[in-house]
């Protein structure tokens, strides 16, 4: 018995801690998920470590009431298709775990624009599942949640949020209209450029003739010759 005070570790820490491949790799996905430390990367492992190690276990000792109650808890939460085998399980991967919590869902569900707005929605307790406020953005939701998922009917944001999509297609419809008159007005800038430089050339040449004809040696030999 140990003290019922401290909790347990979920979590393993990585038995090469200064593996660089690993570190690059868990850097990625804390950008990409949004988390607040390589923890909870550890905590998915962990928790997906088990369900492997379950999966070897009836699959060695072969026992079909288990490996369906598995499989139907893994496809509830989204990690499995209800089509999926014992075997499947055992090709689980941290990604698949993170694709499932709450945090990346509210992203998916364009009610939030990155997933560290999301985490600050969740633990500031704007979203709710089931008429039941979340504050823990670790929260793997299950399939039939994910139709739930919505702002508490006391938070500020029902009326406040604007996903970012809306503006960026705008901004990308101006630029797209304005880019062709840009590089139209850029050709005539060249061109007419182009036609002072012939009118300056054509000027300097016939100032440089008249100068000629206007030497008084010359004009002799001209009208020598004619």
């Amino acid at each position: 018995m140990g003290d019922p005070k401290k909790s347990k570790k979920r979590y393993a820490r990585p038995n090469r801690p200064w593996d660089k491949e690993r570190i690059d790799s868990e850097k990625k996905i804390k950008q990409t998920y949004g988390l607040r430390r390589k923890r909870e990367i550890w905590k998915a492992e962990t928790l997906l470590s088990d369900y492997r190690r379950r999966a070897r276990e009836l699959i060695a000792n072969f026992d079909e009431e288990k490996s369906k109650i598995l499989l139907n808890k893994l496809s509830s939460r989204g990690l499995l298709d209800k089509t999926a085998t014992i075997d499947d399980v055992l090709d689980l991967k941290a990604e698949k775990l993170l694709d499932r919590r709450l945090q990346t869902i509210i992203v998916k569900a364009k009610l939030a624009n990155t997933p560290k707005q999301a985490r600050q929605f969740i633990v500031h307790g704007h979203i709710k599942i089931n008429n039941q406020k979340i504050k823990t953005p670790s929260y793997i939701v299950k399939i039939n949640e994910e139709k739930d998922i919505s702002f508490a009917s006391n938070s500020s944001l029902q009326k406040i949020f604007v996903p970012v999509e809306d503006k960026t297609e705008t901004k990308t419809e101006k630029k797209e209209v304005s880019t062709p008159k840009k590089a139209e007005t850029k050709v005539e800038d060249v061109k007419k450029e182009e036609v002072k430089i012939k009118n300056t050339e054509t000027k300097n040449t016939k100032d440089v003739i008249n100068d000629i004809k206007a030497d008084p040696v010359i004009k002799e030999e001209i009208t020598a010759v004619k």
